[in-house]
């Protein structure tokens, strides 16, 4: 009977928003990097999963009204971009170029340590495009050879560090204008990044969803031709 309970739908699905609900609220209180509410709740769904026996195509299927709703956040964030069009207008050369500087040092660096430290092409190619959102970065390194596995972790990884250690970089190093900030978040750390600019203000988001989204373009045709230059 309690096997059953555990792989109901509607049972996964509110185990889900429940214990995401109670990751923030511990993330508020204790302000652990640690104890982030996405990595916490991924956490506590692996430990579950595995101990219940059920398989991630099951949950994945149970949980898929989230994923309806994660498509329409995406869809929010072309209305708060309209909401700052008017300053957007004459940046378009400073996005261009912040955007261009972000994919060739986000590729770039990545590239040069895995090369230093003797790390093979699949591994290479997995994490090169730790920066931009799961399904481009999927798009991108399985055809070139990557470990859909990997990158997953890594850009997961990479969401979750830059939303945390983003805001208070960006602090130390003065950087106040909201613009600046919300295409650094977007552009370091894809969407968990752009929730966080959201919570830090409109224009955050607007710009993070902008940057998060030409990002995701921009790596997408520069890592085949590092690939192709690199072997």
């Amino acid at each position: 009977m309690v096997d059953t309970i555990f792989h109901s739908e509607l049972f996964l699905l509110t185990l889900t928003i429940g214990i995401y609900l109670l990751s923030g609220y511990i993330f508020r209180k204790s302000k652990l990097m640690l104890l982030h509410p996405v990595l916490l709740t991924a956490l506590c769904l692996i430990l579950f999963l595995n101990i219940a026996g059920i398989d991630y195509p099951h949950y994945k299927e149970s949980v898929a009204l989230l994923d309806f709703a994660l498509g329409m956040s995406v869809v929010a964030l072309g209305y708060l971009m309209y909401e700052q069009v008017e300053r957007l207008k004459g940046a378009s050369l400073p996005v261009v170029c912040a955007t261009l500087a972000g994919c060739v040092v986000g590729i770039g660096l990545v590239v040069a340590i895995a090369l230093m430290f003797g790390m093979e092409r699949e591994v290479i190619t997995s994490i090169a495009p730790k920066s931009v959102t799961v399904p481009i970065a999927i798009a991108v390194s399985e055809p070139l050879g990557g470990s859909v596995a990997v990158t997953s972790v890594v850009v997961f990884c990479t969401g979750v560090l830059g939303s945390i250690c983003g805001p208070k970089l960006l602090d130390l190093f003065r950087v106040t204008d909201p613009m600046a900030k919300g295409f650094a978040l977007g552009a370091a750390s894809h969407g968990i990044g752009t929730a966080r600019a959201i919570e830090l203000g409109a224009v955050e988001g607007a710009m993070s969803g902008l940057a998060m989204a030409l990002t995701g373009f921009g790596t997408a045709v520069l890592l085949p031709i590092v690939e192709k230059y690199l072997y």
